[in-house]
């Protein structure tokens, strides 16, 4: 895919109104309704405040939830808008509806260094189907669409692709990082360029893997779905999650891998439990996993096995938990890696998902390089496909 995308620091936005693809699809409180982590808000803001700053209008626009093209006030932007304001230091006005007549009015007397935000895509069905005329109904508000939602690039939605049928479409701050980090580590990466994929199963990062092989130095495997490759290599891995069918290609990766030359980490030794919960773990070797207990997170020697690799690295992309890090007695084997991330000297890149959430969480998202936004679009960037809200962007000159 050709993540060479122009950038809205590339056109002229002064005094045009600018459609922005924002995603404040944010956590909320299901009892309160409150905004449980406002990241993603604060994530927009250096695309907002630029677009201001240079003199635009700007129409934000984004989905939450899943309300399956019904109206539900739960799922209201409303909340998003008011903290947006509050970030912003500055009114946001709220839309009642999407393409309706409230929305057209706002946006037609929008003064640049104004904002608005429209109303739950999702609440038409027609975002969701890729309606071209709900998609001209939206950028006929604006005369130029700006691509800043990471997350959502990997559908093709009114808001993501079709509205680029009608505007000039361009990458904002947020998803040049995105191309710039991902995209340069996959294409063009210092090395030794180290992988650490892990989460539960291999039938999640099989395109992953299979692009990664051809692009690093070495790959580490944790988490749930290094149980399929141990036991790929004939190793006892008692009640650990495991996928038979995919023992055949977990053995064609690692041959694949020794033909190319790229080094494959598997754990040594495993923490693991009698059943899935916060039980005091207990060390075995990872070939010797009791018939009775399951792996539950990497053992202290894996944790020094893959640090020393990560720590030594040019550029390293991780995605995916090293074990149940949602339970504080199998959290180590994440916290060791976010840790030799954090100390690492070269770039350090961290896919999306669990993995954020954990560096985060942990207080090292700082530390490193890039923390991705994407969920899904991270790891469908990292296989390789080409996202369509990103391939319908105009390219660089």
């Amino acid at each position: 895919m050709n993540y060479l995308k122009k950038s809205v620091t590339e056109v002229d936005v002064r005094g045009k109104r600018v459609l922005l693809r924002c995603d404040f699809n944010i956590p909320l409180d299901k009892k309160t309704g409150d905004i449980t982590d406002e990241g993603r808000i604060t994530a927009s803001l250096p695309t907002i405040r630029y677009l201001l700053g240079q003199g635009a209008a700007v129409i934000a626009c984004s989905h939450l939830g899943r309300p399956k093209g019904k109206w539900d006030n739960s799922l209201s932007l409303a909340i998003v808008g008011r903290r947006l304001g509050e970030l912003l230091g500055q009114e946001v006005k709220m839309a009642k509806d999407v393409i309706g007549e409230d929305a057209r009015r706002l946006a037609e007397n929008l003064k640049p260094g104004e904002v608005m935000l429209l109303e739950n895509l999702r609440f038409h069905k027609e975002e969701e189907e890729n309606n071209p005329e709900f998609a001209k109904a939206l950028a006929s508000m604006a005369d130029i669409f700006v691509e800043d939602a990471f997350g959502s690039v990997h559908r093709a939605h009114a808001s993501t692709e079709g509205v680029s049928h009608f505007l000039p479409a361009v990458s904002g701050l947020l998803l040049d990082k995105e191309l710039y980090h991902i995209g340069g580590a996959l294409e063009n990466a210092a090395r030794p360029f180290v992988a650490v994929l892990g989460g539960a199963k291999v039938s999640d990062k099989l395109d992953v893997i299979i692009n990664l092989l051809h692009k690093v130095d070495t790959l580490l495997i944790g988490g749930g779905m290094a149980y399929t490759f141990l036991r790929a290599r004939g190793y006892e891995i008692g009640l650990s999650i495991c996928e038979e069918e995919k023992l055949e290609y977990t053995r064609r990766v690692m041959d694949k891998a020794e033909e190319l030359g790229v080094r494959v980490l598997l754990p040594v030794d495993v923490r693991t439990a009698r059943e899935y919960g916060n039980e005091e773990p207990v060390v075995y070797p990872a070939s010797a996993i009791p018939a009775d207990r399951m792996g539950m997170d990497i053992g202290p020697e894996t944790e020094k096995l893959f640090a020393d690799a990560v720590r030594s690295a040019a550029t390293v992309i991780w995605n995916g938990p090293l074990g149940v890090f949602e339970f504080s007695n199998y959290s180590h084997g994440t916290r060791s890696v976010a840790e030799a991330l954090a100390e690492c000297k070269g770039t350090t890149i961290v896919g999306g998902g669990d993995s954020a959430a954990a560096i985060r969480g942990f207080g090292l998202a700082d530390k490193v390089t890039h923390v991705s936004t994407g969920g899904g679009a991270t790891l469908e960037f990292m296989e390789g496909k080409d996202l369509p809200g990103i391939a319908c962007l105009l390219d660089k000159e």
